[in-house]
């Protein structure tokens, strides 16, 4: 039997190498910008042109290579920061296992133009596919100069599963601010096609987050700081009014590299416990400083993940350190003891004889007297009113009480419905939003198929809220229960869906335009989301600098944030990453219907909840909303009959 097993070739390991360190254009980015900084770097420029699909190219002032260091670089495992594997338990640099600039030019075609400080002349090299084209000695500016073409010009598998250019380049900016924020003390400067996006000098670390996210994140901001024996912390954390549920900028760093962990965001989050919303986030840059033989940075291939030594006493001085920053800068309720109301706490006297404390009371009052003269809370008149003076406030309310006069005589009490008083009703009935008047006001529901084709909802049927949550009503099979929320982000959903697909959207000019910044990362998400958020109603301008005027919202949201949820479609959209036109059109129209749907609590009219059914109904999936939660369920009639059969 022959041998089987032979050594691949080089160009072959290389592109395997390349899959796991150069996953996208921004791993490319990462990798030349942290070997610029190791190199002593005071100014890094960044170009990229089609989201670093076409072109991307990193300059930097550093110490530059020689001919032969320039060819050795780009050899596997080549590097000049450890010698030895003890070295790698004292890591002091970004870079260190020397197979960045391999994986590259094993996927691309790559130009490198560098030179020493003391050297007249530099060196070009080009290498494509791992094969050197060619190398001569040039002029050429101290430092280095990477030109990298052609990602993935060999590798079309990869190539084809790269996103939409907005996506990459969203990723790219993302890598780009976690450098720029571990390093204030290096100039950086980001062109996307030309256009610049970035212009970063030299500046103390808070106004270098300010210059990154914007200016209005310098009032949420709070200093932490501590230092111990095992570990040094500082940075700074949002105060936790600032809390939100998503897009919350949150970076932690040690000994100057970025990293993920959960535990510590776990730490982060206990010292907010009871300050904000279950569910909600802060914003925090929290930088370590630890021993280097204490961490294994090695982990991963991305060099994200980070192993601590000593990570559950990390994590009580992590918390303790914030939860004290809280506290400092009064981010905590506190209670305020210097108030002219408390009471007159006498000091301690052994020899004095103790006495009960005196009740003084109104001996004059009686709640049960009618009369003007009663004496009431303390001493004010208190008068019943008159009857004729209240009914005048139900005037042109008769809507309201057509839940009475519609109900059935053989009704259930109110009180077992949890049925709201009158005066909760009117003032709910009469704050119902315009997306829920808007709904057909059919005073009776024909019969319709489910979507399951079980039951169909009876003719002349009436409605009962319950719980200000659940619709109920009759139907051939049983009982049938929707959830008036989820129904309604069924309809508000298909609606949107047609106005993006038919550019059809209404909308409705505001008096006082709103103002919204984002940071660079987002910007270009929302840049890419411009035409879909047209078609819908929305009305957003440019003001330059990451700063957006929203001049009209979708017709029919009059009374939600339109910020927040301008925000709240951005960071989905990011978070979900999704490339595919008709996969974000559909982002946008559901979190579009969550937010305008009708809350939980709403009071409905027969006639709106007969015309929510009839337009759930009507809907492609009644069942289910569109990100799979249940709408309605039926309870059968046997099942009810077995509840009485004693």
């Amino acid at each position: 039997m022959s041998d089987i097993i032979h050594l691949l070739p080089d160009s072959v390991a290389n592109q395997i190498a390349a899959g796991e360190v150069i996953q996208r254009p921004a791993s490319v980015i990462k990798e030349l910008v942290e070997n610029a900084i190791d190199a002593e770097a005071q100014e890094i420029h960044v170009l990229v042109t089609d989201a670093g699909k076409t072109c991307i190219q990193v300059i930097d002032d550093g110490k530059g290579m020689s001919e032969t260091d320039a060819r050795l670089s780009f050899e596997r495992h080549a590097t000049s920061k450890i010698r030895e594997a003890a070295d790698l338990f004292a890591l002091h640099t970004m870079g260190f296992r020397g197979e960045a600039l391999a994986s590259i030019a094993a996927v691309a075609e790559v130009e490198l133009k560098t030179r020493l400080a003391d050297e007249q002349l530099g060196t070009r090299l080009v290498i494509a596919g791992s094969k050197v084209e060619s190398q001569e000695a040039i002029s050429c500016a101290k430092g280095c100069n990477f030109s990298v073409k052609n990602l993935f010009f060999n590798v079309p598998a990869r190539r084809k599963f790269l996103k939409a250019n907005s996506t990459e380049l969203s990723n790219i900016l993302a890598e780009f601010e976690r450098i720029a924020l571990v390093h204030p003390d290096v100039a950086f400067y980001l062109y996307s096609n030309d256009a610049e996006l970035f212009n970063l000098p030299v500046m103390p670390l808070r106004q270098r987050i300010m210059a990154i996210f914007g200016k209005k994140l310098n009032q949420q901001l709070l200093s932490v700081g501590v230092e111990t024996s095992m570990i040094k912390i500082t940075g700074f954390v949002a105060k936790p009014e600032t809390a939100r549920k998503k897009g919350s900028h949150q970076y932690f760093f040690v000994n100057g590299r970025y990293m993920r962990h959960p535990y510590f965001h776990k730490a982060v989050m206990e010292a907010y416990e009871q300050l904000i919303p279950a569910g909600e986030q802060i914003s925090y840059f929290i930088y370590f400083e630890v021993d280097p033989a204490n961490i294994d940075v090695n982990i991963h291939p991305t060099k994200t993940e980070i192993k601590f030594e000593n990570e559950q006493a990390i994590w009580q001085i992590l918390s303790a350190a914030v939860k004290e920053s809280l506290g400092k800068f009064s981010a905590i309720p506190q209670i305020d003891f210097d108030t002219e109301d408390m009471p007159d706490i006498p000091a301690y006297e052994q020899h004095r004889p103790i006495e009960p404390p005196t009740v003084h009371y109104n001996s004059d009052f009686n709640p049960f007297k009618s009369s003007a003269s009663s004496a009431y809370a303390g001493g004010g008149n208190y008068s019943r009113p008159k009857p004729a003076e209240w009914e005048g406030l139900y005037a042109g309310l008769e809507r309201s009480s057509k839940l009475n006069d519609d109900a059935p005589t053989n009704e259930p009490p109110a009180d077992s419905w949890d049925a709201p008083s009158t005066t909760e009703a009117v003032a709910s009935a009469a704050s119902i939003p315009s997306a829920v008047s808007s709904l057909s006001a059919a005073s009776a529901v024909t019969s319709v198929s489910l979507y399951s084709g079980e039951s169909s909802v009876e003719k002349g049927a009436q409605h009962l809220q319950f719980k200000g949550r659940f619709i109920l009503t009759s139907v051939k099979s049983g009982l049938m229960l929707i959830d008036q929320h989820r129904a309604h982000v069924c309809v508000l959903f298909e609606r949107y869906m047609s106005q993006i697909r038919q550019k059809q959207g209404m909308s409705q000019g505001v008096l006082f335009p709103e103002i919204v910044q984002f940071p660079a990362s987002e910007a270009t998400v929302l840049e890419s989301l411009s035409d879909d958020l047209s078609a819908v109603g929305f009305e957003v301008t440019s003001l330059g600098g990451g700063s957006y005027a929203i001049n009209g919202i979708p017709s029919g949201i009059e009374g939600l944030n339109p910020v927040e949820l301008l925000q709240s479609m951005v960071h989905t959209a990011m978070e979900k990453g999704s490339d595919v036109k008709e996969e974000v059109q559909t982002l946008l129209a559901l979190t579009l219907a969550n937010a305008a749907a009708i809350a939980y609590g709403q009071v409905l009219s027969n006639e709106e909840m007969a015309g929510l059914v009839d337009d759930l109904f009507a809907c492609p999936s009644p069942n289910y909303t569109p990100d799979g939660r249940t709408v309605l369920a039926t309870i059968k009639e046997e099942e009810i009959e077995k509840l009485f059969a004693r």
